[in-house]
C-alpha cells in the first residue's frame, strides 16, 4: 500500500492508496489533521497508527510514502515519522524520482507549490484537453493547463475564509459568521449578518466567474473548468462555470506521481 501526505497551510491530509495492477489506484481511507510545523514525528505516529489500526491495516503493509508539502518546516518531522515508524524514506513530490512530469512554461518554475502541481498532473491525467483548475483552499488558485499537460500560469486570490477573517478582524462591530450558501439569491440583505454573507459569498462567486471568463478569453480555445478543494462543493450550485467538481484531485495527483516514481 501507498501512504500519501498532502501538507497544506491549514491541514495535513493523509491518504491510504491501493495501487491496482491495471495502473489505477483506489483510495482506501483519508484522514485530516491541523497543520502544525512543531508537531513531532512521534506525535504524528500516535495519531496515525491508531487510525491505521481502526482501518485494519498493519504498518508493515505500507510499502512507500509520498509527501507533497507547501510547509517546509513540517518536512523533517514527517520524514522522522516515516523512517522511525515505517522504516521508509519518503518520496517528496517535485524532487528526484518524483520530479514533475510536465512542462512548467512560466517565469519561475520553482515557485509552483506542490499542491498546485499535483492538481495540474491529476487534472490532465483524468480530463485532458485545455483546462482551468480552480482549487479552493487557504488561498484560491486558478491554473491554466494546456492540452499537452503543460502548466502555462494562473492566478492566486485570498481564500474565502481569509477574506472573511480580514473583514471581521479589521472592523469593530461586524460579527463573526460561518461561510455557507445564502438561502436566497437576492444580493440585497435585510440585516447585517445577511449583508456580510451576501457580500462575501456572492462577491466571491463574481470574482471567480470573472477570472475564469478572462482566462478563457485569453486562452482562445474551449477549456474545461475543474474545481477542487474543501469549499468547491459550496459553490457548485451557485455557478454554472464548473465542468467537473473533483474533491480528490490533489490526492489522485499524489498517487499518480508516486506510481511514476516507483515504477
Amino acid at each position: 500500500m501507498l501512504l500519501g501526505a498532502d501538507v497544506g497551510n491549514t491541514n495535513v491530509v493523509f491518504a491510504l492508496f491501493e495501487l491496482n495492477a491495471d495502473g489505477s489506484h483506489t483510495t482506501r481511507a483519508r484522514w485530516r489533521i491541523a497543520t502544525d510545523p512543531r508537531r513531532t514525528g512521534d506525535e504524528y505516529a500516535v495519531w496515525l497508527l491508531q487510525l491505521l489500526k481502526i482501518e485494519g491495516v498493519e504498518r508493515s503493509a505500507i510499502e512507500q510514502v509520498i509527501v507533497a508539502s507547501v510547509v517546509p518546516r513540517a518536512d523533517h518531522n514527517l520524514t522522522v515519522l516515516c523512517q522511525k515508524y515505517f522504516g521508509i524514506t519518503p518520496i517528496f513530490a517535485g524532487q528526484g524520482k518524483a520530479a514533475w512530469p510536465f512542462a512548467l512554461d512560466v517565469d519561475q518554475p520553482s515557485s509552483l507549490g506542490a499542491d498546485r502541481a499535483l492538481n495540474i498532473l491529476a487534472a490532465h491525467h483524468k480530463y485532458g484537453g485545455d483546462l482551468i483548475v480552480v482549487d479552493f483552499g487557504t488561498a484560491t488558485k486558478f491554473e491554466m493547463v494546456d492540452f499537452t499537460g503543460a502548466y502555462k500560469g494562473g492566478s492566486i486570490a485570498p481564500g474565502i475564509n481569509l477574506s472573511l477573517d480580514a473583514l471581521v478582524g479589521k472592523t469593530a462591530k461586524l460579527p463573526r459568521i460561518a461561510i455557507r450558501a445564502p438561502e436566497s439569491r437576492s444580493v440585497i440583505g435585510r440585516n447585517t449578518e445577511d449583508q456580510m454573507l451576501i457580500g462575501v459569498f456572492w462577491g466571491y462567486v463574481a470574482m471567480m466567474e470573472g477570472l475564469v471568463a478572462r482566462m478563457q478569453a485569453e486562452i482562445g480555445r474551449p477549456a474545461k473548468v475543474v474545481a477542487t478543494g474543501g469549499l468547491a462543493i459550496l459553490f457548485d450550485d451557485a455557478t454554472a462555470i464548473f465542468d467537473h467538481v473533483d474533491a480528490d484531485l490533489t490526492l489522485d495527483g499524489l498517487a499518480i506521481l508516486a506510481r511514476r516514481a516507483i515504477a
